[in-house]
């Protein structure tokens, strides 16, 4: 049975991240995992087991604590200004027991 875990989320976020976590059942678990980096997460994984990736199967997905604030980067002329906007980081857990 998959389980989605998440605890502390804003729900438009939660909402991003689940909408790729649920069809884990039907991918394997490196598509779950790309997936959610081409949205732009820093991703956290975690594992029960030492199968093959290819083997595992993905048995939750949450938003890890502390939402990234932006910050500014100033060159010596300070004439550009950046935001540097961190990613969000997000742990994926993985079942990889025979």
């Amino acid at each position: 049975m998959k389980q989605f875990i998440a605890a502390g989320v804003p729900l438009a976020a939660l909402g991003a991240v689940l909408a790729f976590a649920a069809p884990a059942h039907a991918d394997t678990a490196s598509s779950t995992i790309n997936s959610l980096r081409a949205q732009g997460y820093d991703v956290k994984i975690s594992r029960v087991g030492n199968a093959p990736l290819e083997e595992c199967t993905v048995i939750g997905v949450r938003n890890l604590p502390g939402a990234p604030l932006p910050f500014n980067l100033n060159d010596d002329d300070d004439f550009n200004v950046f935001t540097v906007v961190p990613k969000q980081k997000v742990a994926v857990s993985l079942n990889c027991s025979n």
